[in-house]
């Protein structure tokens, strides 16, 4: 990770659910190996503030949205991939690209699109 990079990230979740418990232990587990500080994290618990799930479209949770750096992504699930959610972050992309992975594969990772993780939604 280039450390002139600066993540702001928003983890949408539902109360204290177990996957949403979840999803928030397994990402600051993420951020403090992977990310060094470089990162702004704000947890929006959608039953306290339907508002702002509805503004940014988010349907399910526990969902990461990653702001910046660019392209937008989000990552719907408890986060328990971890490698997965590395992808999501971008984390990961040099190193599938240097493995040799399709590149449908890779194309599908550098669109600004969703991210499921298996079936661990909590809505």
């Amino acid at each position: 990770m280039s450390p002139r990079k600066t993540y702001i990230l928003k983890l949408y979740v539902a109360g204290n659910t177990p996957n949403s418990m979840r999803a928030l232990k397994t990402l600051r587990n993420i951020l403090e190996t992977e990310f060094r500080g470089v990162y702004a994290l704000k947890v929006i618990d959608v039953l306290k503030n339907p508002q702002l799930a509805e503004e940014d479209k988010i349907l399910a949770t526990p969902t990461l949205s990653k702001i910046l750096p660019p392209p937008v992504r989000r990552i719907i699930g408890d986060l328990s991939d971890r490698e997965r959610v590395l992808i999501g972050l971008d984390l990961l992309y040099d190193e599938l690209a240097d493995n040799s992975f399709s590149s449908g594969y890779l194309d599908a990772v550098d669109g600004d699109e969703d991210v499921p993780m298996e079936d661990a939604t909590d809505s």
